[in-house]
């Protein structure tokens, strides 16, 4: 069974999956590992959501303010044990959820073109390819996304 709760960065299950990430993408980001790090810190995220799998920390996400109307999706992870599981989509679609009840109308987010999985994730979500955005811009490993979310 699944269960998802919403919290902030404070969390400890949250911190011990964004250990778990952190490994996985110092790995996949190789050189440019310590660029996209520095975009990563979990230290005052008030919009998290955890997944949990028979009681055990499965999966992560959270969003932060980006302007008016978007807000910017961060730190998505789901453990290897329990990938296959849809969490990862339980997760997102909460956030989405989460982020249009406090009225915005589009979530954007940015992957590296190297984590193949997480841009077939992001499509398969509806998720939009877009024009890089704000420190990303100009940087060719980056791929941004936007989604619409307004109902």
């Amino acid at each position: 069974m699944i269960e998802l709760i919403r919290t902030n960065s404070d969390n400890s299950d949250f911190r011990f999956l964004v250990k778990q990430l952190d490994a996985y993408l110092k790995i996949t980001d190789g050189d440019e590992h310590e660029f996209y790090n520095q975009f990563n810190s979990i230290k005052s995220l008030n919009h998290v959501v955890i997944a949990y799998l028979d009681g055990k920390p499965s999966g992560c996400g959270a969003f932060k303010h980006f302007n008016d109307n978007s807000v910017e999706v961060k730190r998505m992870f789901t453990t290897i044990k329990t990938r296959e599981k849809a969490i990862a989509t339980r997760v997102l679609t909460e956030l989405e959820c989460w982020a249009n009840e406090l009225n915005y109308s589009s979530c954007i987010l940015e992957t590296g073109v190297r984590q193949k999985e997480a841009i077939q994730f992001y499509k398969k979500n509806d998720y939009q390819i877009i024009a890089n955005y704000g420190q990303y811009k100009g940087v060719e490993n980056s791929l941004c996304f936007e989604k619409k979310i307004k109902r």
